[in-house]
């Protein structure tokens, strides 16, 4: 189990900004930093807090989304990777992460990078010695054990106590720096083969005197694994990389009803970055989400009544009045921290009248109900929205009626036993319920 000091950084799901979706393995420093700006001026009243560098980081020439594999990457002397300097020229001078780190503290914020399993290739065919240790990179690789999408690493060998010296130096590393969270790639889907792995990565990171958020990737991730989860982790992917495409969203409720009953204090399932605003940067700068605003609502309804972490992947920088506003919506995003016991009521589909509902509830911590109803019929053509019924029976609240606020809109009605809304195709509306006293 996580020490109580542990789960103190995040009494909350995780809310924040990560590179990939805008700028994949090329984001520069000058990006992340106007990004943390434009956080800490406008969302960090909202719990907005991290801002996370993802992956290639030590690659000099990564500039898109695109992999290059087997390229030169930054190392030191005992093959722990440090910042590109041509992409982050305050890491000059062996400073690394630190003063990248240090400026997005003054703004309020925290900083977190992404790693990979493993150790570098090329420390281990230079054969570099292990800091702190008698070993060698040679002698703790695993050169069968290779991410089988990016070839930069090579596992570790658990069983051997090389292994351990070489995670804990790396941690030591990301301590000095001021590292906050860490996105640990090629995992979380990998069990039982990576089990060893990540157990050791965990016990590393928790010995090294800084807390820090581990979040693992990619999914999905396995059921059957959810304690290990739990024991390891404090966040792991249900899905494998989530873009901007309905079908992709639409199978998110089927992930989010099976992990809803392992969300608490300290764990949380993760849905995925948000991509909303300009993402695919590194491929045209007029990029925007594919998603339409109303399929932006459905994913942010959903995410925040699962009480998934909240990881936007647009450039902050380029958001638009609605985007803006979609992350800012206080009462969504106290939806987000209060809702309890999150679960979907129920699914109707009616394949003649080709119409999908969703009825999910959860219990506010600050008192009252949430229910949340997503349309997930596609469009006839004439953008109508459908009427949805359900009752305080469903919900499981006593009484003759309710006082219900959209959360979305502000609107609030008294209710009787059986309740009906109008929600667009593709859309959602969320609730918050006080039984009539």
């Amino acid at each position: 189990m996580m020490h109580s000091a542990e789960q103190s950084v995040i009494r909350r799901a995780p809310m924040g900004w990560n590179s990939w979706d805008c700028y994949g393995a090329g984001v520069t420093e000058d990006t992340v930093r106007k990004n943390a700006e434009w956080m800490a001026e406008n969302l960090k009243p909202y719990g907005w807090e991290y801002i996370v560098v993802d992956i290639q980081w030590s690659g000099p020439d990564a500039k898109t989304h695109d992999y290059i594999p087997f390229q030169e990457l930054a190392m030191d002397e005992y093959g722990r990777l440090i910042p590109a300097v041509n992409r982050f020229p305050s890491a000059a001078g062996g400073q690394g992460f630190r003063p990248l780190a240090e400026y997005i503290h003054s703004l309020g914020l925290k900083f977190g990078i992404h790693i990979m399993r493993g150790i570098p290739r090329l420390a281990v065919h230079r054969n570099l010695p292990v800091y702190g240790s008698e070993y060698t990179a040679a002698q703790i690789a695993q050169a069968s054990n290779i991410c089988e999408w990016n070839p930069d690493m090579y596992g570790l060998n658990p069983e051997h106590p090389g292994s351990r010296a070489y995670y804990d130096s790396i941690f030591a590393l990301y301590a000095e720096w001021g590292v906050d969270f860490i996105k640990l790639d090629d995992i979380c889907r990998e069990m039982p083969r990576q089990a060893g792995e990540l157990k050791m990565i965990s016990e590393s990171l928790r010995s090294c005197g800084r807390e820090m958020v581990l979040s693992i990737s990619p999914g999905p991730a396995l059921p059957e694994y959810a304690g290990l989860y739990r024991e390891t982790s404090n966040m792991w992917r249900i899905t494998d990389d989530f873009w901007d495409r309905w079908e992709l969203l639409y199978d998110m409720f089927a992930r989010a009803e099976r992990w809803a009953g392992h969300t608490g204090a300290g764990h949380w399932p993760d849905a995925d970055m948000l991509p909303i605003g300009p993402i695919l940067q590194d491929y045209d700068p007029k990029n925007r989400t594919r998603f339409t605003p109303d399929e932006q609502v459905t994913m942010m309804t959903l995410w925040c009544i699962f009480r998934s972490p909240l990881m936007i992947g647009g450039d902050l920088t380029g958001f638009d009045e609605f985007t803006r506003s979609l992350v800012t919506r206080t009462e969504i995003l106290a939806m987000h921290q209060n809702a309890r016991h999150a679960h979907q009521v129920w699914r109707k589909k009616n394949e003649q009248r080709k119409t999908e509902y969703v009825l999910w509830t959860a219990v506010n911590a600050a008192g009252g109900q949430y229910a949340a109803v997503f349309n997930l019929s596609d469009d006839p053509g004439n953008g109508e929205a459908a009427e949805i019924e359900f009752s305080l029976d469903d919900l499981e609240i006593d009484g003759a009626g309710a006082k219900m606020t959209e959360l979305w809109s502000g609107a609030g009605t008294e209710v009787s036993r059986r309740i009906t809304v109008q929600v667009p195709p593709h859309g959602a509306k969320a609730f918050l319920l006080v039984p009539a006293t």
